[in-house]
């Protein structure tokens, strides 16, 4: 930039200086003294549109920062005060089996209050055939309920559809029923009517319009149906192979909650007394949580990786905006002003305008945070209390952060070094100032951003991979630059031809600027591999969220059907075009020691692991390897004499076991072991029967089975299975369709406020790009002229530019493409708990990415070069 004429806002901020009426000196300005100036340079900068890529960044990054954290303090706040409401308790004993009496004997002891629920699914239906000769039947989420309950919070009822609601007094009578009005709808019923519950015939009651301990909507994807403990057991439904969920309700004070609490945890000893867990206010609606943790999760990691490429933009513009301020610096130097008065004004000028961005982008945040609640719907059907001041206070926060970590660097060594060698341009070695001031700025933003993220491991590994990109980028950058240029100069005779020319002249150039040209590929390759990262966990998420079932996979489940069953079920479902079903025998076992050491839940990290451990596993039992089975490792089993098993690859992997190891099981009180000899991969997606654990017919067949099968059943023939049911009670039928239908709705509302907040990081990714281009349009315009006074054609010109933004593009587009893979692959294993496989066109991808950035965004800023002479753009240069 030797001898290049002062920008607009250069000549105004001198201006600034020398017109200033002050008899103070610059070198003894006091502190007012010290506000106006530097109010009066931000205006003047604003004005000459210096500071509006930094505003923008600034703004961008706060916004999407803030609009997450108003969500998740909203989302926060939200399930702290309804804790004791979304769980109807205080603290709960819950277990897959009857509890024993020595919980609530040890509650009432305490002067608890107590009450008990049981949770199932089951059929219900209409006890007559309709009029059309059908009885419908459909799957129900049934909950028998004993007095007392809900010991916090309330259930509402209503007496119709569509009638106002009220607190209900108390629970079902005994003979009736509250349900939920899509349960109604699906059987055609109306409250007074009488529904088929297992052997039982119940009056519909009420229509239950709030159950607040049952979760948002996305938990019981079957509709409930509330029945009043006393009648449960004449309904024939809590039988063998039943899959009760058993609870015990304690609610009291708190030093009384508090000492149950610690009972029962001694009580249960470590996890020696298997299918027993303890939820207290802290654990309420796990799955709610888990569900809203992955969504906020994803949500954050958008937000932060707008607040990364924010950071790079302003690194950027800050760049420029110095190169630009050159003569204001020398002005005022020579007018007297010190180090610590410069450092002042910029320090001033800065925070000014992060405080001003901060607010606005805090403003813009709540405005997003709002819309994002808006498409998450129904997701949270609650109302949520109003956000606390501390989004809006780690926004600003961000905002100054960003600008005095990422802005101020570049200015540093301005305010250091002799007037004179601000006059030459002549920086020196004082950049070393504004890297260790960067190292600084880089430390506060990785505690800003695991601070924003909530946690350290999402921030951690966003914030490392920031860090450590920039330094592997920048690295890879000069080394790439040097290696290309003396390759170059090598190649120089084989380099002749109009191409030729163009790329030793512009490989070069970039070498003349190493690190100016560095820190543009660096920041085109972190901006890419944001919006890769994006682009692909987004993509990725989605295509398995939105993972659809061939079109005759099965949609149709078949439970708990009884060995004496067996035959007439199969004969049933043949006659009715239903050919070959396969019916499967089921046993229920639970997992108590591996290699004769005891299993214990508490010894696994995972929550997965924990919760496979403590359940019982569905077992059965085959001579044949399931089709769409496929071994692993080890070999089918041949002699199906001998006790051995089969076990589903995923399972294996979580319980860390192998071929050769020992796994012994309680079965109805007796103990099944035998040595694992395969490991299976299994289609999910195929929604076929399939198994964690496969034996031989001869260690399970004795022991008491249910039988299960799944076939497609057109919407047309649903007759069947309300046919089937209605002879078989006890069967319960599954049609996933309406599941499905209902997870896919739910999905789509997140995706929906994931792509939402994407809009922000694109938003950022263009600035970024535009900066980085912009980094060093000034020096290009200028070599450009020069190569055009000295001769060369207007070809000649063009395809220096080319090359430049070929080799800077596709450089950038590589780095991005690998780092965004990398990174990629430990957020979804260590945070979204997911694989992501490995993409081979994403390296292309990039590469083309990064090229069609550069040639788009050097086009635009050097388009007019070529169209006026060549002295008048060294003069504009």
């Amino acid at each position: 930039m030797n001898g290049a004429n002062p920008s607009p806002s250069d000549s105004s901020s001198a201006a600034a200086v020398s017109g200033r009426a002050s008899p103070a000196s610059p070198a003894s300005l006091n502190w007012p003294d010290l506000v106006r100036l530097a109010a009066r340079m931000s205006a003047r900068d604003w004005r000459a549109g210096e500071l509006t890529m930094l505003l923008l960044a600034l703004v961008l990054a706060v916004a999407a920062l803030a609009s997450v954290g108003f969500l998740a303090d909203r989302l926060q706040r939200g399930l702290e005060r309804d804790a004791r409401r979304m769980i109807a308790a205080d603290f709960i004993v819950r277990a897959d089996h009857p509890l024993d009496p020595m919980f609530a004997r040890e509650a009432q002891s305490l002067a608890l209050r107590t009450a008990t629920t049981a949770i199932f699914p089951s059929m219900v239906s209409v006890p007559a055939a309709t009029s059309d000769g059908q009885t419908p039947a459909r799957l129900a989420a049934v909950k028998s309920v004993s007095a007392g309950y809900p010991l916090r919070g309330a259930l509402r009822i209503a007496s119709a559809p569509g009638a106002p609601d009220r607190e209900a007094q108390g629970i079902p009578p005994p003979g009736t029923v509250w349900v939920d009005d899509e349960l109604l709808d699906a059987l055609k019923l109306r409250v007074g009517d009488t529904v088929k519950v297992g052997t039982r015939s119940l009056t519909v009651g009420a229509i239950i319009t709030r159950e607040l301990d049952r979760g948002f909507s996305f938990v019981n994807f079957s509709p409930r149906l509330m029945l009043n403990a006393a009648d449960l057991p004449s309904t024939g439904l809590t039988g063998y192979g039943s899959r009760v969920t058993y609870r015990l309700l304690v609610a009291g004070a708190d030093p009384a909650v508090k000492q149950f609490a610690a009972w029962a945890r001694a009580s249960l000893d470590g996890g020696k007394m298997r299918g027993v867990g303890l939820e207290s206010l802290s654990d309420g609606q796990p799955q709610v949580r888990q569900t809203l943790e992955r969504a906020r999760h994803f949500l954050t990691l958008v937000s932060l990786l707008t607040a990364l490429l924010a950071a790079v933009a302003i690194a950027m513009a800050a760049h420029r905006y110095t190169r630009r301020h050159l003569d204001t610096c020398a002005a005022m130097r020579c007018l007297g002003a010190s180090q610590r008065t410069l450092r002042s004004i910029f320090v001033l000028e800065f925070a000014g305008l992060g405080l001003v961005g901060g607010a606005i982008g805090v403003a813009l945040g709540y405005a997003g945070h709002l819309a994002l609640l808006a498409w998450l719907g129904t997701l949270i059907d609650v109302a949520l209390p109003y956000p606390g001041p501390l989004p809006a206070l780690e926004g600003v926060a961000a905002g100054l952060v960003l600008l005095l970590g990422f802005a101020l660097p570049p200015l540093l060594p301005l305010t250091r070094v002799p007037p004179v060698r601000v006059l030459r341009r002549e920086w020196g070695d004082e950049s070393r100032t504004a890297w260790a001031a960067y190292a600084v700025g880089i430390a506060l933003f990785a505690g800003l951003l695991v601070l924003a993220a909530g946690e350290l491991k999402l921030g951690g590994i966003v914030a490392g991979g920031f860090a450590l990109g920039l330094l592997v980028f920048a690295a890879i950058a000069r080394l790439a630059l040097w290696g290309a240029a003396r390759v170059a100069r090598s190649q120089r005779n084989g380099l002749d031809s109009r191409a030729g020319v163009g790329w030793r002249y512009a490989l070069a150039s970039l070498e003349r600027r190493p690190g100016a040209s560095a820190l543009q590929i660096t920041s085109l390759a972190i901006g890419l591999m944001c919006l890769l990262l994006i682009a692909m966990t987004r993509n990725d998420l989605i295509d398995g969220w939105r993972k659809s079932t061939p079109p005759d996979a099965p949609n149709e489940f078949l439970i708990d059907i009884q060995p004496a069953q067996r035959d007439a079920v199969a004969a049933w479902l043949g006659a009715h075009g239903i050919a070959n079903p396969d019916l499967e025998p089921m046993v229920r076992g639970r997992l108590t020691s591996i290699n004769g050491k005891p299993v214990n839940p508490d010894q696994y990290k995972s929550e997965d692991a924990r919760r496979l451990v403590d359940r019982e596993f569905n077992l059965s039992y085959t001579t044949q390897l399931p089709d769409d089975n496929r071994i692993e490792a080890g070999a089918w089993y041949g002699d199906a004499s001998t006790p051995q098993l089969s076990i589903e690859q995923g399972l294996a992997k979580i319980l860390k076991v192998k071929p050769g190891d020992v796994l012994t099981f309680d079965v109805t009180g007796l103990e099944v072991s035998a040595p694992v000899t395969s490991v299976r991969k299994l289609d999910w997606g195929s929604f076929k029967v399939n198994f964690f654990v496969l034996m031989p017919p001869a260690l399970l067949h004795d022991f008491p089975a249910t039988f299960i099968t799944s076939f497609h059943l057109p919407e047309s023939q649903r007759a069947v299975v309300d046919g089937l049911v209605a002879q078989y009670p006890n069967v319960t039928a599954i049609d996933v369709g309406p599941i499905l239908a209902q997870i896919q709705r739910m999905l789509e509302q997140v995706i929906g406020a994931v792509q939402f907040l994407f809009l922000f990081t694109l938003a950022a990714g263009v600035l970024v790009l535009y900066a980085a281009l912009a980094g060093t349009r000034d020096e290009r315009m200028r070599e450009s002229a020069l190569l055009r006074a000295l001769g060369a054609s207007h070809a000649q010109v063009r395809s220096v530019q080319i090359a430049e933004f070929v080799a800077v593009g596709a450089l950038a587009g590589l780095m991005a493409a690998v780092g965004a893979q990398i990174v990629g692959s430990v957020l979804a294993t260590r945070v979204f708990e997911f694989y992501l496989p490995f993409d081979p066109w994403l390296v292309p991808a990039g590469i083309a990415a990064g090229v069609a950035c550069a040639g788009v965004g050097g086009w635009i800023s050097l388009r007019h070069v070529l169209a006026r002479p060549a002295l008048q753009s060294l003069r504009d240069a």
